[in-house]
């Protein structure tokens, strides 16, 4: 029997590639064309934001009384928050007051915003707000935030 063993440097390749730092051997490399990630995300499937925004733009009939129209889902949806706010509810109370100081910026056209809100309304929304303003002042005087008329002299 022979003492010849078969080493690495006797099984050269035709084409003499080394494998070392930064060349892997030949047969683990992609192929051309092939993904190194191959059940990865499908083409042309959309990200959340995307699949929001357009189940948002969809459209649906709306009854109010006896008119019908059609708008999109995103306004129903802010709509029904309003009655509800309008309504007592305190957890859209506090989501429309809240979108309304973020989306609504201070140097907007007030003429143009106060146009778009009925007299009956803005009633309601400055009735809202004083009691949303009275039941915060309950809250940080039961959380023991000291309060103007019991603080001391400074």
């Amino acid at each position: 029997m022979s003492d010849t063993k078969n080493t690495a440097s006797d099984r050269q390749p035709e084409d003499e590639y080394n494998v070392g730092y930064k060349k892997p051997p030949k047969h683990t490399q992609f192929k051309p064309g092939q993904s190194g990630n191959p059940r990865g995300r499908p083409k042309g499937s959309k990200n959340l934001k995307t699949e929001l925004a357009e189940a948002l733009a969809e459209t649906v009939i709306v009854r109010e009384g006896d008119v019908t129209r059609t708008v999109s889902k995103r306004r129903a949806l802010l709509t029904s928050q309003v009655n509800r706010a309008i309504k007592g509810d305190a957890k859209s109370a506090a989501l429309i007051t809240s979108l309304d100081s973020r989306l609504l910026d201070e140097g907007d056209d007030p003429v143009r915003i106060t146009e778009i809100i009925h007299e009956d309304d803005r009633a309601v929304v400055e009735t809202l707000k004083h009691r949303l303003s009275l039941k915060r002042e309950k809250d940080d005087r039961e959380d023991g935030s000291p309060d103007e008329t019991e603080g001391g002299e400074a």
